[in-house]
């Protein structure tokens, strides 16, 4: 990208700036001709009337390197915000390999195989970015890890735990939306259009990316907790204990994305001030029992568990700008 300084300039009652004569030419503008102008807080773009974004296209050599492999590589390209890519063989894509790209189109929303033969696959992003929205996308995302979230503590009082087992593979719909959250991302770091059109500034971007890494995270420890319950035994009393602990997370999750999403500071410090709370009960429920040696080491672990996704939950209200006048 080329930058150019300009000197505003006042003509009557208006304020002109020039365009770069390389761009005019470069564009076969004449005089007369229309120009799209889009304005942000602090930016300005200008781009032609009617013109589209090329699509971003990348062509991936088969076989790849020992390195690495094709799924690394289409994921990468996919995260980059490549539209088209382009799986090109020196020889025939082995059975295995085919089968991955098509169990990745499964995992990477948008993503559909448009085109194949013995030697070439080629895939396209067929989502319009700018009918998009990453507000909506974390919202999805926190729907979901909190349905599994609630499954996951309500077994602790049931005597049926079959529902543990269906928590992994819902959590891959979690990492799917993460796929498309950073990709949008990612885009609209490079593409001011893009950035305006969801209204994000620099700091706007980045808040995202670390609240949707996060948020995957919130889903891998459920995860996590969801494999350690069966592990508790048949302690009643110790499984009540941990599902009165696990309901308050509830609420530090709510306020939490909501204060992210609406930019909300006082309910993001309220969301910070009920983990602190939270962390106070838990320190005060170890230092009672671990001397005492009442509770299992799986109890214990999945206290731990419950805190580090709670802090998760903290982490992101912790975004949140303050206000300053």
């Amino acid at each position: 990208m080329t930058k150019f300084i300009r000197r505003l300039q006042k003509i009557g009652s208006s304020i002109l700036v020039s365009l770069p004569i390389e761009w005019v030419k470069s564009n076969k503008l004449e005089k007369s001709d229309e120009v799209e102008i889009e304005t942000g807080t602090n930016s300005i773009s200008i781009t032609l009337t009617g013109s589209s974004r090329v699509p971003k296209e990348v062509v991936i050599q088969y076989p790849v390197s020992k390195e690495e492999n094709i799924s690394a590589d289409i994921t990468g390209a996919y995260l980059l915000g490549y539209d088209i890519i382009k799986i090109k063989g020196k020889s025939a894509i082995s059975v295995g390999d085919r089968e991955k790209i098509r169990g990745l189109m499964r995992r990477l929303v948008g993503m559909e195989i448009v085109d194949e033969d013995a030697t070439n696959v080629n895939v396209q992003f067929l989502l319009d970015a700018t009918t998009l929205s990453p507000d909506k996308i974390l919202k999805r995302m926190s729907s979901i890890a909190l349905g599994l979230f609630r499954d996951t503590i309500n077994s602790l009082m049931s005597d049926d735990k079959t529902v543990l087992q269906t928590i992994p593979s819902r959590d891959d719909e979690i990492d799917r939306q993460y796929f498309l959250l950073v990709r949008l991302i990612r885009s609209a770091m490079v593409d001011k259009k893009l950035a305006t059109a969801f209204n994000l500034g620099n700091i706007d971007i980045l808040d995202y990316r670390i609240a949707a890494n996060l948020m995957e995270s919130a889903g891998d420890t459920i995860v996590e907790l969801a494999n350690s319950i069966p592990e508790l035994g048949g302690s009643k009393i110790e499984a009540k204990k941990l599902h009165i602990l696990a309901v308050e997370i509830e609420n530090i999750h709510e306020k939490a994305i909501t204060s992210f999403i609406e930019n909300n500071r006082l309910l993001a410090i309220e969301a910070i001030k009920s983990f602190r709370n939270y962390q106070k009960k838990i320190a005060d429920i170890r230092s009672s029992l671990e001397p005492k040696k009442q509770v299992s080491i799986q109890f214990l672990d999945l206290v731990y568990t419950l805190e580090k996704l709670a802090r998760c939950w903290a982490d992101i209200a912790d975004l949140v700008k303050p206000v300053y006048t």
